[in-house]
């Protein structure tokens, strides 16, 4: 378990293209040097505030773009910063998306989330993603662009449905 990842350069004479820079970091929240991860998935929530972006109709194409994006992108990444470099975020986004999507397929009723049900889509994407519980942990440990995708979706994917059941069990619709 990993709550800060070191940088490093593996190879120096790489340079990643300027797409990959800035898509796989978010606009550079992956050079963040503390807590990057966390900020990625707040930038994943602001999406929300996008009007229709909880359309299943949009967020679902967003999801499937941005997850095949984000392994091409992570595979450029990779070849300069090593495994599952701190840098990649876009991982982070997407399972925080596959978060909430999970919840409102649960939950098709719900015009829009209102800010208790997003706190606790966020801490509930995050613990997934750190604690890494199967399958997650086998995707993290690819050392694959495919892998460093992988393990946000599942972590997402849990973090969905414990939301769902924590929300429900609590009655705070």
């Amino acid at each position: 378990m990993r709550f800060i990842k070191k940088k490093k350069v593996v190879n120096e004479d790489f340079h990643p293209d300027t797409f990959s820079k800035i898509f796989s970091s978010c606009f550079f929240i992956g050079y963040i040097s503390k807590a990057s991860g966390t900020f990625a998935s707040l930038f994943g929530i602001l999406f929300f505030l996008i009007p229709g972006f909880q359309n299943l109709n949009i967020l679902l194409p967003a999801i499937v773009i941005c997850f095949a994006a984000g392994v091409y992108t992570s595979g450029n990444m990779m070849k300069r910063f090593g495994d599952d470099p701190s840098e990649v975020v876009i991982d982070e986004v997407v399972g925080m998306w596959i978060t909430v999507m999970i919840f409102l397929l649960f939950n098709a009723d719900i015009m829009a989330l209102n800010f208790l049900q997003f706190s606790v889509l966020f801490f509930s994407f995050r613990f997934f993603d750190i604690v890494k519980i199967q399958p997650a942990k086998y995707f993290d440990k690819l050392d694959s662009a495919f892998g460093v995708m992988m393990d946000d979706v599942i972590a997402g994917i849990y973090a969905g449905v414990a939301a769902v059941f924590f929300l429900k069990l609590f009655n705070n619709f």
